[in-house]
């Protein structure tokens, strides 16, 4: 019995390989310009339902206090970074803000029933797909995307690329790769027997993208 065991062991160490040459990253022909990125992105992501803005970067204080009332969004939730430190700072006084800074545990009710929307930042987005990059962390917890029924996602222009593999490239994911990096195109779906789209089941019903130029 010992010495069949050793046989197998010895065989598997023999013909294991030790070196495993990784696979070329892959990336589009096409040399996109920065107006081509945003344009692709945007045409894809509002095909499936999300809405899109293009706005300056020093807009987006006034975006927010002209639309969140608008929309009758009174409860926001930020994330604990410097992109909510700006976006509170301009906040009307109508608008209550709520900062992820407890553990879920202690104020679970509050987030499923009284938050309105959730807005977070983005890791950048992949114009070929249509999706954004998520990058949850302490600062910004997964949740915040997933719970309050509409999630803005605030995205640099400059953070867009061509192709998934572009992004893993540019950004180095091979040096530090996320505990969950998510990949977003679109508000929650699903579909029933009959292939009839659903939206807003499984998470947000409504997904608003502002591209920060």
């Amino acid at each position: 019995m010992n010495n069949a065991r050793e046989n197998i062991l010895n065989h598997l160490r023999t013909n294991r390989k030790t070196n495993t040459p990784l696979p070329e990253a892959i990336f589009p022909e096409d040399n996109w310009e920065r107006e081509h990125k945003i344009t692709q992105i945007s045409e894809r992501m509002q095909a499936v339902h999300t809405e899109v803005h293009r706005i300056p970067t020093d807009g987006m204080a006034e975006w927010f206090q002209q639309q969140l009332p608008l929309r009758k969004l009174n409860r926001v939730l930020l994330g604990d970074n410097e992109l909510a430190n700006t976006i509170e700072s301009s906040m009307p006084p109508s608008i209550q803000v709520t900062r992820y800074l407890r553990d879920i545990e202690e104020w679970k009710q509050e987030l499923f029933q009284d938050i309105d929307a959730g807005i977070t930042s983005t890791f950048g987005a992949i114009a070929e797909t249509g999706s954004l990059i998520l990058w949850p962390n302490h600062e910004e917890p997964r949740l915040m995307s997933l719970v309050p029924p509409i999630h803005i996602a605030v995205l640099k222009a400059d953070d867009i690329y061509v192709s998934f593999a572009e992004a893993i490239d540019k950004q180095q994911w091979g040096n530090y790769m996320p505990a969950n990096a998510l990949l977003i195109s679109g508000p929650s779906k699903t579909a029933d027997i009959e292939q009839t789209l659903v939206y807003g089941v499984h998470g947000p019903r409504q997904l608003i993208v502002l591209i920060l130029e």
